[in-house]
């Protein structure tokens, strides 16, 4: 069975020790799709170049990144560019044929653009257009799997393929924790998403607090409860993944010696298919 280890990319985390981890999993015969984040260095990335990155927040509370062409162009630099570069050429030192590839590529991951969003700005709901930004709808899964195949471990990152109104396409931002949701749904994968926390936490500033396993839908609205800010996004990410056919998600740390491992032993917040049942169902 696949493994989809998605890196994230925030400062805190450091991906050493996942990507020796991977390369050991590639070496004992596993299947492994590496996806990554990258908000942080394209926030650096524009502040360099003397600008602000915007984030907006929605009429449902969760606050996200609005992708002007400006960001969209530095996104194009940066995701695919610089990061996704540096982790094919770590992975290449640790004896990993790794292949970089963003979601443009073969139509890897497609979707249609959302050009205008709906936020909350001083208590109002308005329309902010611009937005280049879309919603994961298909996944080039044969393309991966010939890749897998062929021995070679492919690197994920968005962009991806937004297709417009007009019918032609652009490249378009999208969630790095669904994207990668997408791709393990579409492989019925295992689905690893490493942080800079170790879990899902009861008490977000508290680590003893971490919930070890959801595996009924009662024990996921725990889980969706206790998730805050960022974590809310793995958990919906969570669920986008099991509804598509992953075999299984688990939220764990990045800075762990072996942390890909780690967390498919059950070192993190593990949530299983079974959540998504019906509870009056799982009763009678």
């Amino acid at each position: 069975m696949p493994v989809v280890v998605k890196i994230g990319g925030a400062r805190a985390v450091d991906p050493k020790g996942a990507l020796a981890d991977v390369a050991d999993l590639v070496a004992d015969g596993n299947e492994v799709v590496l996806t990554h984040g990258g908000s942080t260095a394209v926030d650096e990335t524009l502040e360099e170049l003397g600008e602000e990155p915007t984030y907006v927040e929605t009429p449902g509370g969760v606050v996200g990144r609005f992708t002007d062409e400006r960001t969209m162009d530095v996104f194009k630099m940066v995701m695919p560019g610089k990061l996704n570069t540096d982790l094919v050429e770590s992975l290449q030192n640790e004896g990993v044929d790794a292949v970089g590839l963003s979601g443009i590529d073969g139509k890897l991951l497609a979707g249609k653009r959302k050009s205008a969003v709906r936020i909350k700005e001083d208590g109002k709901k308005k329309i902010k257009r611009g937005d280049h930004s879309g919603t994961i709808e298909s996944v080039n899964a044969d393309l991966l799997e010939t890749l897998l195949a062929g021995g070679y471990t492919p690197v994920v990152s968005v962009p991806v393929l937004g297709k417009e109104k007009s019918g032609g396409y652009t490249a378009v931002n999208s969630d790095a924790d669904r994207a990668a949701a997408a791709v393990a749904g579409a492989l019925e994968a295992d689905l690893v998403l490493l942080t800079d926390v170790s879990g899902i936490y009861e008490d977000p500033d508290d680590e003893s607090t971490r919930i070890e396993s959801a595996s009924t839908p009662e024990e996921f609205s725990a889980v969706k409860t206790a998730a805050e800010g960022f974590m809310s996004k793995k958990v919906m990410a969570a669920e986008e993944a099991l509804e598509g056919g992953a075999s299984s998600v688990v939220v764990a740390t990045a800075n762990a010696d072996t942390p890909v491992s780690g967390a498919l032993a059950g070192e993190g917040t593990t949530i299983e298919p079974g959540v998504l049942a019906d509870p009056e169902v799982t009763e009678q």
